[in-house]
Order: structure tokens, then sequence, then C-alpha cells
């Protein structure tokens, strides 16, 4: 377990990713609960690796979402809506994880959904040179749909309690408001966190880590890397 600044952090998580051979684009998951600073490290990663040469894509997640009539089906705030309902992993597989990977043709989307519509996207394709890197962040990443799609494998833990000031945090810095804070406590107790725990409890993601970051100290992080 090492102990340092977020430049640090972030330049032992570029020398794993310099450390993973490949002859395909390196496919690298970033996973962990919502507000737990999974998009905010890809972005530091991305800076890094760009500044060393490598050309990197960048995705997220919330780019392959279902539409949402199909997302709450099961109401608002289920947590097995959010977990089963929420993303359309076929599309993430066939549009952007396969074409990267082992045999693919690089021609890769990085999104099939625009949430400001709510309908469907389907951009250019574009290619991506054998030595690119996909940093891609999200929830439920290393599910057992998607566990063999990734090359690297990060974990961003926080605790759940955590997540929830940071949620009311963000959603104020955004409203200036306090205003919408009940229905995202409400959000995050009802729907986020328990289909977290079921994430947790079904697909022991952490467990399935090449390296797992504990941020909830944000400027002083710990992380853990393991053999891969």
């Amino acid at each position: 377990m090492d102990q340092g600044t977020r430049g640090e952090l972030v330049s032992r998580l570029a020398e794993a990713v310099g450390a993973v051979t490949a002859a395909h684009p390196l496919r690298v998951a970033i996973d962990g609960p919502p507000a737990a600073g999974k998009t905010t490290l890809a972005d530091e990663l991305a800076v890094v690796l760009r500044a060393r040469d490598r050309d990197v894509i960048r995705a997220t997640i919330d780019d392959f979402l279902v539409p949402r009539a199909q997302r709450y089906r099961r109401g608002r705030y289920s947590a097995e809506g959010c977990y089963f309902d929420a993303h359309d992993h076929a599309a993430l597989c066939r549009v952007l994880l396969d074409p990267l990977g082992p045999g693919g043709d690089r021609r890769f989307r990085q999104t099939v959904y625009d949430a400001d519509t709510d309908t469907p996207s389907s951009p250019p394709a574009k290619t991506a040179p054998s030595d690119a890197v996909l940093l891609f962040d999200g929830v439920f990443l290393l599910r057992p749909e998607l566990i063999d799609r990734w090359d690297l494998r990060i974990f961003v833990s926080v605790p759940f309690e955590q997540t929830v000031k940071r949620a009311r945090d963000r959603g104020e810095a955004l409203t200036g408001s306090t205003a919408d804070t009940a229905a995202i406590e409400r959000s995050w107790r009802d729907r986020y966190i328990p289909s977290q725990q079921l994430y947790f409890a079904t697909a022991r993601p952490a467990e399935h880590a090449d390296v797992v970051v504990y941020n909830d100290q944000l400027h002083r992080p710990t992380w853990e890397v393991r053999p891969h």
C-alpha cells in the first residue's frame, strides 16, 4: 500500500499503463461508485499520458446510457434498475471495446447516446493508432459482462457516506442552491448506493482490479498496485 500526492498517484498509474504490452490499443477501466472521483482521475491521467506522447481516447459510461424510459422502467429510485437497466453494454462492446481489442479493426465510436436529447447518437467512426490508450470511466465496469474486455482495471474506492456528501456539495456548486439536496440524497440512498451494494455482492469489483485507489483523501490518496 502506498500513499502520496495526487501527482505521485497519477504518475504511478501512468507507469502501470506503460507496463502493459498489447498488440492493440490498451483499454483501461476506471471504475467506482458515483462521486468517487473517477472522471477527474481519468482526466488527470490523460494529461500525463499525452505528455508522454501516448494517444489517449477518453470515454465514459454516461455516453452509453439507454433511453430514460427504459432506464427507469422499474422506477426512478430502483437499485435493480440502476444496475441492470441503465447502460447498453452490448453497444459499448460493439462500437468501442471490441474494435480496440484483439482482432479488432480499431475503428471506434465513443458514444451511442445523447443525454441532452435522450436520443441515440451515432457520430462518425474514428480509427485509433495501435498504441493508443482508452481511458474509460464509469460505474459497474468490472461486472461479468465486461470484465474480460479490459487490459488494465482501476477501481476508485470511497466510503459511500462520503460520496453522498460529495454529491450534495457538487449539486449546490452547480445550482448555487440547496433546493435539490433532498432529491440528490434520495437518489443516492435509494438508488445509487443500493445498486453499488448489489454490484459489490455479485461482482466483487475490487477483487478484480489491478490497481485500487483509496480516494477519500483527494490530496493525499492511498493506492495498491497488484501484479498484472
